[in-house]
C-alpha cells in the first residue's frame, strides 16, 4: 500500500504539490477572514461592517500580535524605529538626497500616486533608489507606486531605524533590488477601510477574496513569494506580525543581504 501510494505522489512535480499547499492555505485564511467578518456584522445591528480593503488612516504605533495574552508570537523591533510619529501621520512626500535616494516619508494617502509618478517626471533621471519610511495606507496608491517603481528599474530600502508597515511592503517589492537594515521595522496585516456605508457578508467576502488574489498577485509579479500575505491575513488590523530578517530574505521581499552588512 505504501509502495503503491509512493508510485502515485511521484508522479506530481514537487514545485506544483508546493503551489497547491499554498492555495490551499490561502483558502484556509480566507474562510476564517469571512468567519470573523460574518460575526462582526451580526453583532452589528445596522449592518456597517467593511472588508478589509484599503487602510484609510494611519495606526501608531502599532501593537505587536499576541495570542491568548502569551508573549509575541513576532519580533519587536519597534524600539529601533528613530524616526518621528508625527511626520509619519502626514500624507508621503519624496524628497530626493544625495546619491540618487529619493526618499519617501508619511502616509500613503488617496492620490501619492499621482505625486510620485510628477516626482519621477521632473526628477526621475537622478533616481537610483526609493528610502521607505511609511506606516502604509491606500492599497491602490500603494500598489500603483510599486508598479512605477518597477518600470523605472529603481531600487527599493528600509533604512536602519525606518517603518515600513500595512501597504508599505508592498512598494518595496516593487524595487528591483530590495534591501532591508538590521534595524529596520516590516510588519503587515490584514487590510481594513473606514465606512459607514451597510456591507452584505456575501459582498464582504466577495471583495475580501478580490483583494487577497490582488494583493497576491502583485508580489508574485513583483518576483515575491505570496505566502508572506499569510501572516497578513492572520494578524488583526490594529497589530502587526513584523517581519524577521530571514523570513524576509526567505519569501524573497530582499533580494540582497541587510543594509547594514551591505554598506
Amino acid at each position: 500500500m505504501r509502495a503503491a501510494l509512493a508510485r502515485y505522489f511521484a508522479r506530481f512535480d514537487e514545485g506544483e504539490v508546493i503551489r497547491w499547499a499554498f492555495r490551499g492555505l490561502l483558502i484556509g485564511a480566507i474562510g476564517v477572514l469571512a468567519l470573523d467578518l460574518n460575526d462582526m456584522t451580526r453583532a452589528n445591528r445596522t449592518g456597517s461592517a467593511r472588508v478589509p480593503t484599503e487602510v484609510t488612516a494611519p495606526m501608531l504605533p502599532p501593537a505587536v500580535i499576541t495570542r491568548d495574552g502569551e508573549a509575541p508570537v513576532t519580533v519587536d523591533p519597534r524600539d529601533h524605529v528613530t524616526g518621528d510619529e508625527e511626520r509619519l501621520r502626514l500624507p508621503i512626500t519624496f524628497t530626493l538626497e544625495p546619491g540618487g535616494v529619493l526618499s519617501a516619508t508619511g502616509f500613503v494617502d488617496v492620490g501619492a500616486r499621482k505625486r510620485f509618478a510628477e516626482e519621477l517626471q521632473q526628477r526621475g533621471e537622478y533616481v537610483r533608489s526609493v528610502a521607505l519610511n511609511s506606516p502604509g495606507g491606500s492599497l491602490d496608491d500603494a500598489i500603483a507606486i510599486s508598479r512605477l517603481i518597477r518600470e523605472r528599474g529603481l531600487a527599493t530600502r528600509v533604512e536602519d531605524g525606518a517603518f515600513c508597515a500595512s501597504s508599505c511592503p508592498l512598494m518595496l517589492a516593487g524595487g528591483v533590488a530590495r534591501r532591508v537594515g538590521e534595524k529596520a521595522a516590516v510588519g503587515v496585516h490584514q487590510f481594513y477601510a473606514i465606512s459607514g456605508a451597510p456591507v452584505e457578508p456575501e459582498q464582504a467576502m466577495a471583495d475580501a477574496q478580490v483583494t487577497t488574489a490582488r494583493i497576491s498577485r502583485h508580489l508574485s509579479e513583483m518576483g515575491v513569494d505570496p505566502a508572506l500575505w499569510l501572516h497578513a491575513l492572520d494578524t488583526p488590523p490594529r497589530a502587526l506580525y513584523y517581519l524577521t530578517m530571514d523570513e524576509m530574505r526567505g519569501f524573497g521581499l530582499t533580494t540582497d543581504q541587510s543594509l547594514a552588512a551591505s554598506q
